[in-house]
């Protein structure tokens, strides 16, 4: 029997070869029959493992020069640069096992924080301040930056052997590896404590291995369900789930396979003759397990590590529910009274924002009726008990019982539905209470002001009376429903005299409230900001024996599930504009870069190499003029595609391309805040493109000559690399931080949007030799010296980490320079007779710079020794906005000022309520304000 299966196996492989299916090794068929089941007509056999050995000794030499490149003086600067200040941080915070929310999937911050453990690292440096000094503490910060520079380098090889999978010559592949090697975009990203090279690497290795999925796929049925086909379905599911599991952009990825696959699917469809029902059914289900099954157990598996790591609280628990706080150490809660009583003690919680509990301290608005303060606040404090009254003191043989204690010997009295409560709080005597004054924030007519009013003995007034109503829709279980129970209940505070509702939302107080989330009285308050529920519930009648309820535990779906919720939500929130954000239009022309770093006369730039990136740009352009003349020829009856190169020109490039356009036109539809980054991953398939397009015009396509000329097609190859090499060169100092010269910069910069300051770098290379006065600190380089905004007259002190810093008084103003100008939406520079068309149409707004340049006695430039050298990171626009106290929190911290948090301040402010910080300068360079 296996003979005979043997024999029959052979028998159908001279069959195929008959057809000119395929011939292995790479070998082209030269036959133009068509294949009679699905295999693809003029496929090839471009198994990588088969590979010849100067193919491999070529690679390994590439990859050599890959590693040169992307390591060179890796260690600079040996300080935190821009979003090292929140990838960094997350390291610690995994050591550390604090709980923090990121927008990101933790596969990239994981390997980081392992990365940096092997080298050392303990947690202890928090990587909080841009420019904070790496050597004194002993950070491994060279290893934690090797990662994503190894992954950088493993890019050239991924590149490489992709484009031979696809069928071309060597040749081709050493220019695909080696425009990559010299991308300066690329290059910048890979050498620092980022997210962005391992996304790319994860996402070429998908790539790959779904080319050599697709090459054994169309060899036809000879190749289907053997080791090699399996091998590279399965490693294709692996690298989807790796490449989502870095961020959420490799969906972009799991799209373009996903719809290639459905492609394969319709063609085995169409294969009457091989593909049986049965059959059919097996390639379908092959494919969700291997790209469906794979990947997402891949991801859920990383989420499954990432909750074991983390489980202490942190920052970042203020984002989620009360029963996944419940589930951190320290944050776990005892069993509690089920039944709320009158005199019960109890800490009622906000439901929908998470902002904590209903809170007060000594202290007053400074507005309004100048009472109490009432907020919200995220941790577990005494401020935050209170006593439910009734209307009414209880009566005793004496007269009204007094007291807070005036409760505690009578039988228990539920809370029903309706009932009027009054809300004490304890440690300060004063009662909940609302009037017909608007909020000191939240000014809106149908918001009221919420305050504590009262003192010890005093008996109150109506305005402190508030109607517990049921939300019988939110509440669990038939006993919830009728009156208060414990965490069970969700309920509404109305007001009798006003009839608004208890509520709070996603707006902090300012300094004079701690930074504290805003309460206020809404009258049209929506439904989940004013839903209250019971945390905390004591009372003297309520034994060990009474009924006890507890927070569920979510388990591991459950905290999935909401993380990925709350990621979601606070990823789509990111809509402020930034000054170095930049919209998908602008991308694939490269007409502005990002500011990452800038101190001692250098500077780091995100900018692509010019060559590279127009190139592929060009490409891209060319095969859509290819596509669109190929369908009016084939609208007109040409036979275009029965020309085998001309249809695998189409298919080969127009897979790339697809990729290309998966990866960036998702981006149009996206408000939030996008960079230049953001179009790396669509940058490396349209290098694919051009490598691809460039093999068939030189190696494929004999009409065009190259093909008998080999000669011409390696001068091409070599002419595009040495270009590239050269403006790699000239734009080297941008990607390194290295020494550079006004002269130099401004010859290599094409364009104005190209905002880059070349102002920054000295006269002549020899003054970087000449030590600075600040020499001592030669080792702590620190934040961009970028513009700082300010409102008119409303400049903060220069001790403002955030400000200039302006000379002292003991130093001579030397020039003095005022310049006016005007710039739209995006940074754009706009000259006089466009703001005259504008004029009249358009409304400006004006925005000071300040810039500060201090010189020695010769002229030089040198650095604000008096400011020091470190700057102060402001929040990251995509990663973890957490929750920012005044100081570290302890439960049993019984300071006078409460410390605050918000726990979402990443979601846009109700825009009827929204205040501009006074004089806050907004951050103006990508390391302060740092980006995905």
């Amino acid at each position: 029997m296996a003979s005979n299966t043997s024999a029959s196996r052979e028998l159908s492989r001279d069959k195929s070869l008959a057809q000119g299916s395929h011939i292995p090794n790479g070998s082209m068929n030269t036959q133009t029959e068509k294949p009679t089941d699905y295999s693809s007509h003029g496929v090839t056999d471009n198994d990588i493992f088969l590979l010849p050995g100067s193919d491999f000794q070529l690679l390994g030499l590439l990859t050599a020069i890959a590693a040169l490149v992307r390591l060179f003086r890796i260690y600079q600067p040996s300080s935190v640069v821009f979003d090292e200040v929140h990838f960094g941080g997350f390291a610690s915070k995994y050591i550390k096992g604090r709980f923090f929310m990121d927008v990101h999937p933790p596969l990239a911050k994981l390997l980081l924080t392992l990365a940096g453990w092997l080298a050392g690292f303990d947690g202890e440096f928090d990587f909080k301040d841009i420019g904070k000094d790496y050597v004194e503490p002993g950070v491994p910060y060279v290893a934690m930056r090797m990662l994503p520079a190894i992954m950088g380098v493993m890019t050239v090889p991924m590149i490489f052997l992709t484009l031979k999978a696809v069928g071309c010559k060597t040749m081709t592949a050493t220019m695909g590896a080696g425009l990559l090697i010299f991308e300066n975009g690329l290059l910048t990203q890979s050498r620092l404590i980022l997210l962005d090279s391992p996304l790319i690497v994860f996402t070429a290795f998908t790539a790959l291995a779904w080319t050599c999925f697709t090459n054994q796929h169309e060899q036809g049925p000879l190749k289907a369900f053997d080791a090699s086909w399996w091998f590279w379905l399965a490693t294709t599911g692996l690298g989807l789930g790796a490449t989502v599991s870095v961020k959420w952009v490799g969906l972009f990825t799991i799209a373009w396979v996903g719809s290639l696959t459905v492609v394969q699917l319709w063609v085995l469809i169409g294969d009457t003759k091989t593909i049986t029902p049965r059959l059919w059914a097996k390639h379908f289900l092959a494919r969700v397990f291997c790209l469906i099954i794979i990947p997402m157990t891949f991801y859920m598996a990383l989420f499954a590590i990432h909750f074991i790591c983390l489980v202490n609280p942190g920052d970042g628990d203020g984002f989620m529910s009360s029963e996944f706080q419940a589930t951190l150490n320290s944050k776990q809660m005892q069993d509690v009274p089920a039944d709320v009583v009158l005199g019960s003690r109890v800490s009622i919680r906000h439901h929908n924002t998470h902002g904590g509990y209903l809170h007060s301290h000594n202290h007053m608005y400074p507005t309004g009726s100048k009472q109490q303060q009432i907020t919200l606040y995220p941790h577990k404090d005494e401020n935050n008990a209170w006593l439910l009254e009734n209307q009414t003191q209880p009566e005793g043989a004496d007269g009204p019982i007094m007291g807070l204690k005036a409760w505690d010997d009578l039988p228990p009295t539920k809370i029903q539905d309706g009932t009027v409560l009054r809300l004490h709080h304890i440690v300060t005597s004063r009662r909940l209470h609302s009037h017909d004054v608007r909020p000191p924030v939240s000014e809106a007519d149908w918001q009221n002001e919420i305050s504590a009013y009262g003192y010890e003995g005093f008996e109150g007034d109506a305005n402190d009376f508030f109607r517990v109503e049921i939300v019988k829709s939110m509440s669990d279980g038939a006993a919830a429903k009728t009156h208060l129970r414990t965490i069970e209940t969700k309920f509404r505070l109305i007001h009798i005299m006003t009839g608004c509702a208890v509520f709070s939302h996603k707006v902090k107080l300012p300094d004079w409230g701690f930074d504290q989330q805003e309460v206020t009285c809404a009258k049209q308050g929506t439904l989940p900001n004013s839903i209250w529920y019971v945390e905390q519930n004591e009372h003297p009648q309520l034994g060990p024996d009474s009924e006890k309820v507890n927070y569920k535990n979510p388990g591991f779906l459950g905290k999935f599930w909401e993380l990925q919720k709350v990621m979601w939500t606070t990823n789509a929130g990111l809509v402020e504009s930034h000054a170095w954000d930049s919209r998908p239009p602008s991308w694939p022309i490269l007409r502005r870069g990002i500011n990452f770093w800038g101190k001692d006369n250098r500077q780091i730039y995100l900018i692509g190499n010019p060559v590279i990136w127009y190139s592929s740009t060009l490409a891209i352009g060319i095969y859509f003029l290819f596509k669109g003349l190929s369908v009016l020829r084939w609208q007109r009856g040409y036979k275009d595609y029965d020309n085998v190169n001309f249809k695998r020109f189409d298919y080969e490039i127009g897979t790339s391309v697809l990729g290309w356009a998966f990866h960036y036109f998702p981006f149009f539809l996206m408000q939030r805040q996008l960079f230049l980054h953001h179009y790396f991953p669509a940058l490396y398939f349209a290098i694919m493109t051009l490598c691809q397009i460039y093999d068939f015009g030189a190696n494929r396509i004999a009409t065009l000559g190259l093909k008998e000329r080999p000669g011409i097609g390696r001068s091409g190859v070599a002419a595009l690399l040495a270009a590239s090499i050269v403006a790699f060169t000239l734009y080297a100092p941008l990607s390194y931080g290295n020494p550079w010269t006004q002269d130099a910069c401004n010859k290599v910069k094409l364009f104005e949007t190209w905002d880059f300051d070349c102002s920054t770098f000295h006269t002549d290379l020899s003054k970087y030799d000449v030590p600075s006065a600040n020499a001592g600190n030669a080792a702590k380089t620190g934040a961009p010296s970028v513009p700082q905004y300010v409102e008119a007259g409303k400049q903060k002190a220069s001790q403002d980490p955030n400000v200039t810093p302006k000379a002292s008084s003991d130093e001579q103003v030397v020039h003095q320079e005022e310049k006016v100008e005007y710039r739209d939406q995006d940074g754009n520079l706009l000259d006089e007779s466009q703001v005259a068309e504008l004029e009249g149409n358009v409304s400006f707004s004006t925005k000071y710079e300040t810039r500060t340049r201090i010189i020695d006695a010769g002229g030089n430039e040198i650095g604000d020794a008096s400011a020091g050298a470190e700057g102060f990171a402001p929040p990251h626009p995509d990663v973890d906005r957490e929750p920012e106290t005044a100081g570290q929190h302890q439960e049993d911290d019984k300071r006078e000022h409460p410390a605050t948090a918000s726990p979402d301040d990443d979601i846009s402010k109700e825009k009827s309520v929204e205040k501009a910080d006074d004089g806050k300068p907004r951050p103006a360079s990508e390391p302060k304000d740092a980006t995905q």
